[in-house]
């Protein structure tokens, strides 16, 4: 069996579905196609902004390790100069303390010389002292000032 196309409903379905088309394309179909468009461009501009905050995140990162750097080096070139000018006051004041133990040795060495020097002449004096007087007692007799006065 077959239908004869009827034209007239034909028509009328094809002016219908343009006019469908033209209300649904300019109510739905170019709003969502725009948001869409949109989000498309909104998503590319936050990306390109990630990407460049991802530059200037390791560019800071590289500025941050660069000024680490130079303080840690500056800081080890200061502990450097304070260790060495701490040896040197060191040294300075060992050879201060060896000279003033120097000094105070040869003081001291100087006094026993004088003590001991002392200590001999008393020695003497008493030794001639003792010898008269074993020599008054050997004889029973008191020396003159002559013969005591030879061995004084």
């Amino acid at each position: 069996m077959h239908i004869p196309p009827d034209w007239g409903t034909f028509g009328i379905l094809i002016v219908s579905f343009l006019g469908f088309w033209f209300i649904f394309n300019r109510i739905f179909l170019q709003p969502v196609l725009a948001l869409l468009d949109r989000r498309e461009s909104r998503l590319r501009e936050l990306g390109e902004r990630a990407a460049k905050l991802i530059q200037e995140r390791e560019a800071a990162e590289a500025r941050r390790a660069a000024e680490l750097a130079t303080i840690r080096r500056d800081a080890l070139e200061r502990r450097e100069i304070e260790r060495r000018r701490a040896e040197a006051e060191a040294q300075k004041i060992m050879e201060e303390a060896r000279g003033a133990a120097n000094a105070v040795i040869d003081r001291a060495r100087t006094e026993v010389q004088n003590q001991l020097t002392a200590a001999e002449a008393e020695l003497e004096k008493l030794g001639r002292r003792l010898a008269i007087e074993l020599a008054e007692r050997v004889m029973g007799r008191r020396l003159d000032g002559a013969a005591g006065s030879a061995i004084s």
